[in-house]
């Protein structure tokens, strides 16, 4: 889909969410949000945000709110309260929708607020709270519910809305610092204690500021909000970034209609992790096959790269067949939070679909580095960022070290812990935890995470993810879990577990039995370890069609998972 460049905005950068606010003003009645309500499409303009954001600024600050924490899922009234927080010079805690009601509890007296901001789901986890004796103020609820001890969130806006064109509005008196904690966030703690990141309003816009050198978001776009927006990738690429360019948000209705809101909506961004990516591929991959045209599609790749070649580009009307099933709005997919198969990478851009990659953590606001528009290589994780350096430490023969970045968006430090600050912010460098490599063009590629590695007896280092991709190219198979087990003082095993689809597998091998089916992707295995260096061989593999469990933002929680394998048989 072509973008007209009349349709383009000048990208200056911000430095507060009050400077990002003032930009909504120029959007005026643009669509800033879309969302479905009893099977009808709603819509809610920039101008309308604009005040909404300040009218809930307004009431935080009369009621003389300190911290806010926000719970719930991608929803309007989310982000309402996000920027109406920051607007303020309030501290804004988003906390993960997905957490036990023992979690959020802990997590709240942690953060010491005294505002909660949730969806009625929620009640419980927030009433224990306060019947624990924490300081909870107010309490102010997304949805409809009646109890003379909440404040509908409606009502709030509206009371905020009647201070700020009386005499005693104070938004415009409000200053912020630029370089305070306003934002705490807190980690997944898949393998610990979370810790708080403690960022700065600065710290996210000069992210929002570089990124847009980067990859170009248009008023015309409409961007799909699936992933967690509790998240700071979610948060700040889709929410954050997308109304900065004045593009449309759409909310999705969940994860099972993603492929129908992506048609619904006329979505042109999709901000997405390499997981769903890479299972939607599968089903394009499925239905060509099915088609019986998987022949004539390869003939159009071959045709369409030559034309590429000359600078003609002929995708979106080769593979519109193809994509019409899919989305034939959709121009461009920016993914992050794992690595991702170079072959599925390729097999995207080969119809049509550019995929953007980025690198970063919640300690960096995210982003680290990032493909462009201009320069892309698929596999790695992009260049730096505009306004950061990013250097390898301690780099082995293969130039292959931590990832340590420097800049401005690096975090402030974790809340109430000193010693973990210092563990890895070292001379204003933040050391990731993170393996990987610069190329000679400057291109990033991430290895695995330093406390994944797998480190043999003979001194070679092993990349699960590596062997992951290959194994989840097998048509039957979901996901994979490469991890070592020792056999004896001098051997180190390398071991799988593999979670197999049900459907898909007695789709194409008829039905079995596990252990008949472990026989079998055993025989695929030993193929795979064929193309492999002896070292890389996996010697055992255990099999499930249970999903492997994940964080919010679809990380595998590998610690939880290598523990319970003892008990597949």
């Amino acid at each position: 889909m072509k973008v007209h460049p009349a349709n383009d905005i000048e990208r200056k950068p911000i430095k507060n969410f009050r400077e990002l606010v003032k930009r909504y003003e120029q959007f005026g009645d643009k669509v800033a949000f879309k969302y479905k309500e009893a099977k009808e499409v709603k819509e809610i303009t920039y101008k309308k945000f604009a005040e909404d954001i300040k009218a809930m600024a307004e009431a935080l600050i009369s009621i003389n709110a300190k911290r806010v924490a926000v719970i719930g899922n991608n929803r309007y009234e989310w982000c309402v309260t996000y920027l109406g927080t920051e607007t303020a010079g309030k501290v804004i805690v988003p906390l993960d929708k997905a957490l036990t009601d023992i979690e959020i509890e802990k997590l709240l007296k942690r953060s010491e607020v005294d505002v909660v901001v949730y969806e009625k789901k929620y009640s419980t986890a927030i009433s224990n709270v306060i019947d624990q004796g924490l300081q909870i103020k107010y309490k102010i609820c997304m949805d409809n519910i009646k109890d003379n001890n909440i404040i509908q969130f409606g009502d709030f806006v509206e009371k905020g809305k009647k201070i700020f064109k009386s005499n005693k509005k104070k938004y415009n008196k409000i200053t912020i610092n630029n370089n305070e904690m306003y934002i705490m966030l807190f980690t997944s703690g898949t393998t610990n204690e979370p810790k708080a990141v403690m960022l700065s309003q600065n710290n996210i816009c000069s992210n929002i500021s570089a990124i847009a050198k980067h990859v170009k978001l248009y008023k015309t776009d409409t961007l799909l909000s699936f992933l967690p927006i509790h998240h700071t990738f979610e948060c700040t690429i889709t929410f954050l970034y997308g109304t900065y360019s004045g593009s449309t948000i759409a909310f999705c209705e969940g994860l099972r209609h993603i492929a129908d809101n992506l048609k619904e909506f006329q979505v042109s961004v999709f901000v997405a992790v390499p997981l769903v990516l890479e299972t939607m591929y599968k089903k394009i991959q499925k239905g060509i096959a099915e088609s019986g045209k998987e022949n004539l599609i390869n003939k159009l790749k071959g045709f369409s790269n030559f034309l590429l070649k000359h600078h003609i580009d002929a995708r979106k009307f080769l593979f519109k067949a193809v994509l019409k099933q899919f989305d034939e709005y959709l121009r461009v997919v920016l993914y992050g939070a794992a690595p991702m198969d170079k072959v599925t990478i390729e097999g995207y851009n080969s119809l049509g679909i550019d995929l953007v990659q980025g690198y970063g953590l919640t300690e960096t606001s995210p982003v680290i580095t990032a493909e462009s528009d201009e320069r892309k290589k698929p596999g790695s994780v992009g260049i730096p960022l505009c306004n950061l350096e990013v250097k390898i430490v301690e780099p082995d023969k293969d130039g292959i070290g931590e990832i340590a970045a420097k800049g401005p968006s690096i975090m402030l430090g974790y809340y109430e812990n000193k010693e973990a600050t210092k563990k890895v912010l070292k001379k204003g460098w933040f050391y990731t935890g993170d393996y990987g490599y610069i190329d000679k063009d400057g291109f990033l590629y991430v290895t695995g995470r330093k406390s994944d590695i797998i480190v043999l007896r003979n001194g070679k280092n092993i990349y699960p993810q590596e062997l992951e991709f290959l194994i989840n190219k097998i048509n039957y198979i979901d996901e994979s879990l490469v991890y070592a087990r020792e056999k004896d003082v001098t051997d180190t095993l390398l071991c799988a577990k593999i979670v197999y689809n049900k459907d898909a597998i007695i789709k194409e091998l008829g039905e079995k039995t596990n252990e008949e089916y472990k026989k079998i992707i055993w025989e695929e295995i030993k193929k795979i370890n064929k193309e492999l260096p002896a070292y890389k061989h996996i010697k055992e593999i255990a099999i499930t069609d249970e999903p492997l469990d994940k964080t919010t933002t679809h990380k595998v929680k590998r610690y939880q998972e290598i523990n319970k394998l003892e008990k597949i048989k």
